[in-house]
């Protein structure tokens, strides 16, 4: 029997990078899944937004693995289309027992006071009260399932440190570890369980984006992927300049599974040392 065997998961931002890797790593270990995603390019996001076709192949892969996927475009910025999909996978896969708020966005780089109305409300709107809304639509079903559950958010290691010209990012991913504590209290008695992960940095496309390999090598006409590692590297203890999705995804396997049963309320870092420095 897989680790999350019978398992019903639903993954927001599922489409590619972490979320992807969620989707397949939980499916590898017993769980079918409902995914979501927004499929659209965003404002002030300085890299493509997933596509449909992005969506797909996460279907593809989870399907590959011999488990039940229901995929829906919709965002997270939009309570009623994401209780509606949510409600639609469980009418589906017969009940929900994990929720993976993965959905996030990051945006071009401004010092603190220089970030528009729209960029900081945007921000907010997708990280944090879009992990929020995820969590309203979902808790009814795991909640009803009698069985208790886990809820774990992707935060960040700017969900317990500062990063300069990120600080609408810093404040939406400290909000996150309040909001899961918050949960943790609350549900604690239907044995639901709420964590939040803290990934240093992802080679995904938040990461690898102009924008990005210019902030961290402003002393370069044009960097690309090879010129971030050193200043990236330079933030970690270990020296590596980043870790894989699939090393987020083991960590989320791990709190959604019976190996976990008795750890809510904590912030798990994977971080390569990161906050140790």
């Amino acid at each position: 029997m897989g680790r999350v065997d019978g398992k019903v998961a639903f993954i927001t931002g599922a489409a590619r990078g972490q979320g992807r890797a969620h989707a397949i790593r939980l499916a590898e270990e017993g769980a079918d899944i409902i995914a979501i995603d927004v499929c659209e390019d965003q404002p002030d996001v300085p890299y493509p937004g997933a596509t449909e076709v992005d969506l797909e192949q996460t279907v593809k892969a989870v399907e590959a693995l011999d488990r039940r996927i229901v995929a829906t475009k919709a965002d997270v910025r939009d309570f009623d289309a994401l209780k509606a999909a949510v409600d639609n996978g469980v009418d589906q896969l017969g009940r929900l027992d994990i929720v993976v708020a993965n959905a996030g966005i990051q945006s071009n780089p401004h010092r603190g006071e220089e970030i528009s109305e729209e960029g900081w409300t945007d921000m907010i709107d997708v990280n944090l009260s879009g992990v929020w809304r995820t969590c309203k639509a979902a808790i009814p079903h795991i909640r009803a399932g009698g069985r208790g559950g886990s809820i774990v958010m992707t935060s960040s290691t700017g969900g317990l440190k500062a990063f300069g010209n990120v600080g609408h990012y810093v404040a939406a991913k400290h909000g996150v570890v309040g909001l899961a504590r918050t949960f943790a209290v609350e549900l604690a008695p239907e044995w639901i369980r709420v964590n939040t992960v803290h990934p240093t940095a992802v080679p995904t496309d938040l990461l690898l984006n102009d924008a990005y390999f210019r902030l961290f090598r402003p002393d370069l006409e044009n960097p690309g992927r090879d010129d971030m590692i050193p200043p990236a590297q330079a933030l970690n203890a270990l020296p590596i300049p980043w870790v894989e999705p699939i090393d987020i995804a083991n960590a989320v396997l791990w709190l959604a599974s019976d190996e976990a049963r008795y750890v809510t309320g904590i912030a798990l870092p994977v971080d390569a040392g990161l906050l140790a420095k």
